[in-house]
């Protein structure tokens, strides 16, 4: 089965930059948000990406207004018709994902597919409030969706390999490189990368340096292009608390256990970059 239409629910950043190496892949695409508000900014985020594209040579002209040809939006999941394969790519709530997913399951064709982009939240349950577990799969793509090469895998319990195979082909359409995870909170890279941030914000709190000198000192230690506590800020705060969460919880180790300051940050609406203020102000 081909896939020709694809079906990306959430028009945020992540939502909109998978969207946008869909239609740079030739596929048709419908882009779902409730809010018709951030689905009119998801879809103008796409069209100014794919018009960055032919400034720098990487797009021509022609492709681009192909790609927007094929880009469709709406605020109802149910309403979209003839659907190959669907990426979930909202917040990370599981009760959230779980209802959409048992939505998509009646839009979605027999014989497709259904991706969630978490970053965290285990397959395998995920998959279970839907009627065919057995097409569900994580396909965790990295941000900024257009630039970061990397999409982790993730089979749940249930996943065929049809649903493997299909996916791993569109995430090469899309020229991506893929790796592929254990069904384990975090998966690869977050079950590495979040502990790391959360130590730097423990850091951060106990008074080692300043957050500047946290991240120079990382960067320029370990050759990193971003510091912890600035790359924390650009993936959001509370995204980062979310993920850390899921990680005490779901692998029972206090060290997986949250930064206090982290969660006040949160609590504060300190959400990073996208809300102006997080370890640093923007």
């Amino acid at each position: 089965m081909a896939t020709e239409h694809i079906i990306v629910v959430g028009a945020g950043q992540m939502g909109a930059g998978i969207a946008q190496v869909s239609l740079q892949a030739g596929l048709r695409v419908t882009l779902v948000d409730v809010s018709k508000e951030g689905l009119a900014k998801g879809a103008d985020r796409i069209r100014a990406g794919l018009a960055k594209l032919v400034e720098k040579g990487k797009l021509d002209d022609a492709k681009r207004k192909a790609a927007e040809a094929n880009l469709a939006t709406s605020t109802s999941a149910a309403e979209v018709k003839d659907v190959d394969f669907a990426v979930e790519a909202v917040t990370e709530n599981e009760e959230l994902k779980r209802r959409i997913f048992q939505e998509l399951d009646g839009v979605v064709k027999p014989g497709g597919v259904l991706a969630t982009n978490t970053s965290s939240i285990p397959i395998t349950r995920i998959a279970a409030g839907t009627k065919r577990p057995e097409a569900v799969i994580g396909m965790h793509f990295m941000n900024p969706v257009p630039v970061m090469q990397l999409v982790e895998l993730i089979r749940g319990a249930a996943t065929s390999d049809e649903t493997y195979q299909r996916t791993r082909a569109l995430a090469e359409k899309m020229g991506k490189t893929t790796v592929v995870s254990k069904d384990m909170p975090g998966f690869i890279v977050n079950r590495i990368l979040i502990p790391m941030l959360n130590e730097a914000c423990f850091a951060l709190m106990e008074g080692l340096g300043t957050a500047e000198d946290i991240d120079t000192a990382m960067k320029l230690g370990t050759n990193q292009p971003m510091g912890p506590l600035q790359l924390a800020d650009f993936i959001g705060l509370d995204t980062c608390l979310s993920i850390a969460e899921v990680l005490h919880k779901g692998l029972g180790d206090s060290k997986y256990r949250p930064c206090p300051l982290l969660r006040q940050y949160v609590d504060a609406g300190w959400y990073g970059k996208k809300s102006g203020r997080g370890f640093y102000k923007y």
